[in-house]
């Protein structure tokens, strides 16, 4: 009987090196935006946060907002 397993492709990946997709989640003032307005689970939520300070952290991505 062979098992089906669950394709990789249904949860995301954030690479912290990957500075478009990360600015989608970022609002206006440099937040990162609720996971009510993402739509992502606690876990990818988790993850995304991570790949967001990683990428201010190596200045990827500003902290604050340039306005």
């Amino acid at each position: 009987m062979a098992k089906i397993y669950k394709q990789q492709s249904d949860i995301p990946f954030f690479d912290y090196k990957d500075i478009k997709t990360l600015q989608r989640y970022v609002n206006q003032f440099g937040q990162i935006e609720q996971r009510k307005k993402t739509g992502l689970k606690e876990y990818q939520q988790r993850r995304l946060a991570t790949a967001i300070k990683r990428a201010r952290h190596i200045a990827l991505l500003p902290f604050v907002a340039n306005n």
